[in-house]
C-alpha cells in the first residue's frame, strides 16, 4: 500500500483524472453527465490507524510503505502527522505519543493506535497490545482519558476494556436536517464525513417524490441511508448481516425518530431467497414482506460487487440505486442491469483522495416495456 502524499494545490488536477477516468469507463452506458462531488483536499478521513514503533526510548506513529516490484519488501515510514486525517486526529497525535512516552503503563508492548473522531468533535482511541490488561492499565488510561478529553478503549488478545463507550455519535447537516449515527468501534463507517454528506444528500434527491411506495435496501451497514432516506418513502425495509451494525442501525433509527423503518438481520442472499417465497423461518416471517410495496432497491455492496444472480434479483424493481466503491465491478454489474435499466444519473464522490479508489453513484430506472 502506497502512503497518499497530499498536495492540497493539486487536489483539482487529481479530481479532473478520476472524472475524466470514469467518464470513459462508463461511456458505453451512454449515461447523463457526471455528477462530481469533491472532498476536502486534506484532513478528511475521521478514522484512521497507526502502528507504534519502539525504538529504545523513543516511539513514533508508522506506516509502512510496500515496494511495487518486490511486495514482501515494506519499509517503515514514520509520521509525526497525517494531513489524511481529520484534523482532530492530528492535533491528538503529538499529544497521545507525549503522554505515552512518559508512561511505562501505557506503552509497555502497546503496538497499535486506532483514532474514530467526528465532525462533531468527538473521539474515541483504541489502544492495541501485545499482553493483557490489568487494573494498572486502566488507572492509567482513565487518567489518559481525562488529560486528551478522549475516551479509550484497550485491547489485547481475547481482551476489550471498553471505559467510556464503544462508540461516538456523529452529527451531520443534510439538507437542512441534523442527522445523527451511533458509530461504534472497530465496525464500519464511511471514513470521509463530508463526502459522506454529499452522498446522503444525492440518495435523498434521486429518490425524492417515492412517498407512497416502499424502499428495500441491502448491505444497510449502520443505517447510513436508511436514515437519511426514510422520509422519501413509505416504509423502508433494510438488511445487513453484521450483529454489530444491525444494533447500531436500531439505535440510529431511534435517535433520528424515525419510524416506518425496520432492520432485519440477515445477508442479501437470504433476503433474496425470502422474497422468493423460500421458506426462511422465524426471522423471515416476522419481516412482513407481503405488507410492503417495493418500489426502489438500494444497494451498497462490498468492493467485489454483486453476482448474477443478485443483478438478476436488482432488475425485477423500477428503480435502482447503487452505491460502489469499485468502479470496476459497478461496471461489470452494469452490463447485466442495463439490459432492463437505463442510467439516468451518475455521481464520482471523492471518497479516498489522493489514491485511485472512486466512490460512485448511479440510479437505474426500468425502460418501458
Amino acid at each position: 500500500m502506497a502512503i497518499p502524499v497530499v498536495d492540497p494545490d493539486r487536489y483539482d488536477e487529481q479530481l479532473a483524472a478520476k472524472r475524466e477516468r470514469l467518464t470513459a469507463q462508463f461511456a458505453r452506458f451512454a449515461p447523463p453527465p457526471l455528477e462530481v462531488h469533491a472532498s476536502p483536499a486534506s484532513h478528511y478521513r475521521q478514522r484512521c490507524e497507526f502502528r507504534l514503533w519502539h525504538e529504545g526510548d523513543d516511539l513514533y506513529y508508522a506506516m509502512f510503505e510496500v515496494d511495487p516490484d518486490d511486495p514482501k519488501q515494506k519499509t517503515v515510514v514514520r509520521l509525526d502527522q497525517y494531513p489524511v486525517a481529520s484534523r482532530h486526529i492530528n492535533e491528538l497525535m503529538p499529544r497521545l505519543r507525549e503522554r505515552l512516552l512518559d508512561n511505562p503503563v501505557l506503552r509497555h508492548r502497546l503496538f497499535q493506535v486506532e483514532f474514530l473522531t467526528t465532525l462533531s468533535g468527538e473521539a474515541l482511541v483504541t489502544l492495541i497490545y501485545h499482553r493483557q490488561l490489568d487494573e494498572a492499565w486502566e488507572v492509567e488510561a482513565r487518567a489518559l482519558e481525562q488529560a486528551l478529553g478522549i475516551m479509550v478503549i484497550g485491547r489485547a488478545r481475547k481482551q476489550r476494556r471498553v471505559l467510556t463507550r464503544d462508540h461516538v455519535w456523529e452529527r451531520l447537516a443534510v439538507d437542512g436536517r441534523e442527522l445523527v449515527y451511533q458509530q461504534v468501534e472497530n465496525s464500519f463507517t464511511q471514513p470521509n464525513a463530508e463526502i459522506c454528506r454529499a452522498m446522503l444528500a444525492w440518495a435523498r434527491d434521486v429518490t425524492a417524490g417515492s412517498g407512497d411506495r416502499d424502499l428495500v435496501e441491502l448491505y444497510c451497514g449502520n443505517g447510513n441511508f436508511t436514515v437519511a432516506l426514510a422520509e422519501n418513502f413509505r416504509r423502508v425495509l433494510a438488511t445487513e448481516i453484521s450483529r454489530t451494525s444491525v444494533a447500531s442501525a436500531r439505535e440510529n433509527l431511534i435517535a433520528n425518530g424515525v419510524h416506518n423503518a425496520r432492520i432485519g438481520r440477515m445477508s442479501a442472499e437470504e433476503f433474496a431467497q425470502a422474497l422468493r417465497g423460500d421458506k426462511g423461518g422465524r426471522r423471515v416471517a416476522e419481516l412482513g414482506l407481503a405488507d410492503y410495496d417495493f418500489s426502489t432497491v438500494l444497494v451498497d455492496p462490498p468492493r467485489a460487487g454483486l453476482d448474477e444472480a443478485s443483478c438478476g434479483q436488482l432488475s425485477e424493481y423500477e428503480r435502482i440505486v447503487y452505491i460502489s466503491c469499485n468502479p470496476d465491478t459497478l461496471a461489470d454489474n452494469l452490463e447485466i442491469l442495463t439490459r432492463t435499466h437505463e442510467v439516468t444519473r451518475f455521481a464520482l464522490f471523492d471518497q479516498f483522495p489522493w489514491t485511485h479508489h472512486c466512490e460512485c453513484g448511479v440510479l437505474l430506472v426500468r425502460r418501458p416495456a
